[in-house]
């Protein structure tokens, strides 16, 4: 004998009567009128077989079998809503404005936007790397997501990670031939050239300002070439680069608070994503 068919419309009919113990409450949060949920509950009894509410003094109250199938109820119809939003996401064509720094941009972010394009083939994801320090001012009018970086216990959105600030250069690099030390930074506004200027000028070590540039790939071949030395994240260190330490003679430096900035009125796409995102780049352990 076939199993009888848990219609997700009976379900949330007999879920609704349930959690109100009333029909009539029932009937007015399904926008339905008493008799239609009535019969919607007398169907479901007759394709299980079974009493599924009582009435008392108190009101409509589940039977010991209807307790039971509150529970089954409620994973059916929240995992029907999770296939339908699924399905219906993979459909929808739109495309999403992210904005974030460089290194995450060419390092952490393509594997995270591989695996989401498995499930979103149709969402278009719109990249732009640089200085984040005001790109979540500018959310909504040029971005819809932004990750950006900010000063440990300081900022909003959601915090993702915890990164350290690290001194590199070249694995030959001999920063005690050095004076005054030559360092590769990124332009005016970016937090680890403010930190690195600051932490210097308090240790009372001479430094010049060697090399410029906005791009992370142009900073580490410079580093990489011993020419000078950087600051990067320790999350993404690049290989052929080592960290510096106070026994090279250099300062401790602050660590800094990766955060997910989102637009408001964000498209289903862009929550989607972001929510894809946040998954992929947080690290509970990490943050200390």
């Amino acid at each position: 004998m076939n199993a009888p068919d848990l219609d997700p419309d009976l379900l949330k009919a007999f879920l609704a009567v349930a959690e109100h113990r009333s029909f009539t409450r029932a009937a007015h949060l399904l926008n339905r009128t008493q008799s239609a949920v009535s019969l919607q509950v007398r169907r479901l009894e007759e394709r299980l077989g079974t009493k599924l509410f009582q009435r008392d003094r108190a009101g409509v109250l589940p039977t010991a079998a209807g307790n039971e199938l509150r529970n089954y109820a409620r994973r059916i119809l929240a995992l029907n809503a999770e296939a339908v939003g699924a399905l219906r996401a993979r459909k929808t064509e739109a495309e999403v404005r992210l904005g974030v720094m460089d290194d995450y941009g060419t390092i952490v972010i393509p594997p995270l936007l591989a695996s989401f394009a498995q499930n979103h083939p149709l969402v278009r994801v719109e990249i732009e790397t640089g200085l984040t320090a005001m790109m979540p001012a500018r959310l909504g009018e040029a971005y819809d997501l932004v990750i950006a970086m900010h000063p440990q216990g300081r900022g909003t959105g959601d915090l993702l990670r915890r990164e350290q600030a690290v001194w590199a250069a070249a694995s030959s690099y001999r920063t005690a031939t050095q004076a005054p030390l030559a360092m590769a930074l990124y332009p005016s506004g970016c937090l680890f050239r403010q930190w690195a200027a600051e932490a210097l000028d308090a240790a009372g070590r001479p430094w010049r300002l060697a090399y410029v540039s906005r791009t992370l790939a142009a900073v580490e071949q410079i580093a990489a070439a011993g020419l000078a030395v950087t600051v990067v994240k320790a999350g993404t260190m690049p290989a052929r680069l080592r960290r510096l330490s106070g026994r090279d003679g250099f300062p401790p430096l602050p660590a800094a608070d990766i955060r997910l900035h989102r637009a408001r009125n964000l498209s289903r796409a862009g929550a989607l994503l972001a929510d894809h995102l946040q998954r992929g780049i947080s690290e509970p352990a990490a943050l200390c």
